[in-house]
Formats: C-alpha cells, sequence, structure tokens
C-alpha cells in the first residue's frame, strides 16, 4: 500500500517509516526537517533494502501536498508532522496551535480533495487531562489539558471526530502514545533531540554519554512513591509496530482510538536507577523546580488495542535501555556527527 508519512524523518516517524517498509508498503515521507534528519532515514533504507520517497515540506503547504497526491496514488496518511515539548508549548502556545491543528486542516482539505479519506493520526495521552483517574480508558472522555501540547492534539481530535460525522466516508484512526524511549537494535536510529533534551530518557543518556553534566529532575515532591513523576514507558519499536495495526484497522470508516502503552508506571528516579544498572554508567542529577505542564502520574490501560488490534508492547523496561544505550553510546552526537550531504532517492 502507498503511504504518505509527514514528519516520517523524526524519531517515532523513521522508526515507522522502517516497519512500514519491511512490511510491504511503499512509503513517501513529507518533513521539512525541523525536528527530523535525512541521515534517519538513508539508514532506514539500508536497514529495510528499499528506497523512501522523501519531499521536504511543511505540511501547512497546501500546494505542495495537492502534488504529492496527484503524482504518488496514496492510499492512507500516518500523520505524524508537528510540534512536540510540553515545556516549549507552554511557553510558544500560538507556534502549536499554528502547526499541530491548522497543519492538520490543511492536509485534511488536500486529502479529501484528492479523494483519500484514511488517516492514523499521531495522538498522546495528554488529550485525557489533568481530572482523569488512572489507568486511563480510550471510553473516558477528553479532559482539562495541562498545556498547549495537549490542547492541541485534543483540538485535532476533536475536529477529526466532527470531520468523519460530517463525511462518513473518513476513516480515522486516534492513537494516543504514552512516552515512547529506546531506539532501534540495530543502533542505527534512534532519538536525537537538538539542544537540552525534553524528554526524559535522551536527558539520562546524553548525561551518561558525556554531553551533559547532570540530570535536572523537574520536582521531587509530587504524591508518587517517591516524589517523582511516574510515567508509562514504551519501547518505539513497539509503539511503531502499532502503526502498522493500525493501518489495518483504517480499512474500517469511522473513528477508532487505542492507547499504546505497556499499563505500567516508572517514575524518574526508578528509570534513573534502571539505566545505571543496566549500563554500569553513572548518572548525577539535581533536583529542580516543578515543570510547568507536568502531571503526576498516569499510565494505560491496553485491554482495547489488545483486544482490538492484536497488538501490545514487547520489550521490557531493561531492553528499553539497552536499545538507548546502544544507540546512544555509538553516536554520541547523535546524527550531527556525520554529514548529511546526500538526499534521499525515490
Amino acid at each position: 500500500m502507498p503511504i504518505l508519512v509527514t514528519g516520517g524523518a523524526g524519531y517515532i516517524g523513521s522508526h515507522t517509516v522502517l516497519e512500514l517498509l519491511q512490511a510491504g508498503h511503499r512509503v513517501v515521507v513529507l518533513d521539512n526537517l525541523r525536528n527530523g534528519s535525512l541521515l534517519a532515514l538513508r539508514r532506514v533504507e539500508a536497514l529495510a533494502g528499499q528506497a523512501v520517497t522523501f519531499q521536504r515540506g511543511d505540511v501547512r503547504d497546501r500546494a505542495l501536498l495537492d502534488a504529492l497526491f496527484a503524482e504518488h496514488a496514496i492510499e492512507a496518511v500516518v500523520h505524524f508532522a508537528g510540534l512536540k515539548a510540553v515545556g516549549e508549548s507552554v511557553s510558544q502556545p500560538l507556534a502549536y496551535y499554528e502547526n499541530n491543528v491548522n497543519g492538520t486542516l490543511v492536509l485534511c482539505r488536500a486529502m479529501a480533495a484528492a479523494g483519500l479519506h484514511r488517516l492514523v493520526f499521531s495522538s498522546s495521552a495528554t488529550v485525557y487531562g489533568v481530572e482523569a483517574p488512572v489507568p486511563y480508558l480510550e471510553s473516558m472522555p477528553r479532559g482539562t489539558t495541562a498545556n498547549p501540547y495537549g490542547t492541541s492534539k485534543a483540538m485535532v481530535e476533536k475536529v477529526l471526530e466532527d470531520l468523519q460525522v460530517a463525511d462518513p466516508r473518513w476513516s480515522v484512526v486516534l492513537l494516543r502514545y504514552f512516552n515512547p524511549i529506546g531506539a532501534h537494535p540495530s543502533g542505527q536510529i534512534g532519538e536525537d533531540p537538538q539542544g537540552i533534551p525534553d524528554n526524559l530518557m535522551p536527558y539520562i543518556s546524553q548525561v551518561a554519554v558525556g554531553q551533559l553534566a547532570e540530570l535536572s529532575i523537574f520536582g521531587n515532591d509530587y504524591p508518587t512513591r517517591d516524589g517523582t513523576c511516574e510515567r508509562d514507558y514504551l519501547h518505539v519499536v513497539d509503539l511503531a509496530r502499532g502503526h502498522l495495526r493500525a493501518l489495518e484497522r483504517v480499512e474500517s470508516p469511522g473513528v477508532h482510538v487505542f492507547n499504546l502503552g505497556t499499563g505500567r508506571a516508572y517514575s524518574v528516579l526508578e528509570i534513573v536507577e534502571a539505566f545505571q544498572r543496566v549500563t554500569g554508567r553513572a548518572v548525577p542529577y539535581r533536583f529542580a523546580p516543578r515543570r510547568a505542564g507536568d502531571l503526576p502520574a498516569f499510565w494505560a490501560d491496553t485491554t482495547k488495542a489488545a483486544r482490538e488490534l492484536g497488538w501490545q508492547a514487547s520489550c521490557n523496561l531493561d531492553q528499553m535501555i539497552r536499545d538507548t544505550w546502544h544507540w546512544q553510546s555509538r553516536y554520541p552526537f547523535g546524527y550531527r556527527q556525520t554529514a548529511q550531504k546526500a538526499v534521499v532517492g525515490g
């Protein structure tokens, strides 16, 4: 099946592109490379033994989308493109609404004009809101989001639901991610944030590899087991494989919502201790004030994904950490330590 992957050169996107190629799909990637890497796609091609058609550009560029849909016989879209840093969203809310919400509006208009109505959307567990009890169930209503990032995801979900009601030809899968970590077991592709990482695992691994002096743990006075935030962490490869299952479900009209997580939460201190145990590397840390927009604890109920998608996470925490360290220790500077000179072909 020919599939357009927006944001396919990013962390989750590149791992998903690899799984799609290995499953026999033909993939077209659209990415503006703000948070993505051409080198990631080149390594994906090498791992899969197949080419990716790459187009550099923004999902808000309607003319470019129209040209892509006219040139390629796209049958479904996996939509990752957007901004994703919780802290940044608090200080730059308009950028998040412009990129995440308006970008999706432009994409959906272009899809409809091309007669294409099958979409898998990269959503987030943050849409459950601050008042939601744990574990999070897909049957719960969206709640009061804690930051503009989460609000932008909730807004897009509502837009897509309303769109499907207005035009029943649409088939939409909303994948609510929990906290993806890890890297491909080959060590060739992984998470490569620019600047100080917003997410915990790359922050820890960059401290361990010597790129950063110490880890800042934002808050140690939460109502949790050890006072630090608790999250449901899943391997990025497990997450990528969830998209393959979602593409099977997108054959059925309607809006289908699934949690992708493990169903278990670990605290920040538990992750640090596990990382030190698995890798043998010291991770010095200090406690810092709470970060705006963070919730104390949440994790997934994954029953629905197992029952209806036949999907469940297969990697444990030690495997997530080993794969993270394999990537980070092999490429301490991420993709930036190798010049990106060649353009991905197609």
